[in-house]
This record gives C-alpha cells, sequence and structure tokens, in this order.
C-alpha cells in the first residue's frame, strides 16, 4: 500500500491578511507591528480611543462607544477568521457560527469589499 500525501486545501481567501493589506497600503510598518505586538488588546483599543479623543479636541461625547464595541469586535474577528482560514467553513466553524451566519456578517461588515481593496491596489 502507497501513501498518498494529503492535498492542501485552499478557499478564495488564500491571500486574504489583513496585517499585509496595511503593510501594501503603507499604514503600518514592520516596527509598528513589532511594537504593536508588545501591547494587549485592552490597550492597543484604548490607545485607539485616546489618540481619536486627542484629534478631536478632547470632545468625543455623544459618540455611542459603549453600544458600538460589539460591532467593531465583530468585524475584527470576522476579519481575522477569514484571513486565517482556508475556506468559509472553517472560518466559520472557527468563530463558533453557521456558514450562513458567516455570510449574514460578511455582508453586514462589508469584508470582501475590505479585502477586494487590497486585490485594487496591488494591480495599480
Amino acid at each position: 500500500m502507497t501513501y498518498k500525501k494529503k492535498k492542501k486545501i485552499y478557499g478564495n481567501k488564500k491571500n486574504y491578511s489583513v496585517v499585509n493589506k496595511l503593510l501594501k497600503e503603507e499604514k503600518v510598518t514592520d516596527r509598528f507591528l513589532s511594537q504593536l505586538n508588545d501591547l494587549s488588546l485592552e490597550e492597543i483599543i484604548a490607545v485607539k480611543l485616546e489618540i481619536a479623543a486627542k484629534a478631536s479636541g478632547g470632545n468625543i461625547f455623544g459618540v455611542p462607544i459603549w453600544n458600538s464595541l460589539r460591532d467593531i469586535c465583530r468585524d475584527a474577528s470576522l476579519k481575522f477568521a477569514i484571513s486565517a482560514a482556508r475556506t468559509k467553513a472553517e472560518a466559520a466553524n472557527f468563530l463558533g457560527i453557521s456558514i450562513s451566519t458567516l455570510k449574514d456578517y460578511m455582508q453586514k461588515y462589508e469584508t470582501k469589499e475590505y479585502f477586494e481593496e487590497t486585490d485594487e491596489i496591488n494591480t495599480k
């Protein structure tokens, strides 16, 4: 009996990566990513909010931050799952949701369009 090597499965999301997208858009550098790695997620969110407050003159009252956190976290988790998984089924399994729910969230948060912007940058 001969051993057949399993064929690797690559979905159509093979090249999806938030990090690569941001690097190509020159929004981040490798050095910045290294520094970011030393921070906790909570620290990153707090820093981002503090920078936003300073940019608006310290006045972000009336912005529904607390009510928006659920969508912000879901959007970020969805982008990660899509970039880390080989298929939509794998991404859905990773998030603990059904494929139909994954597709609904991808449409709501425009995930496919987010990653397609990278393809447009690469072709220019």
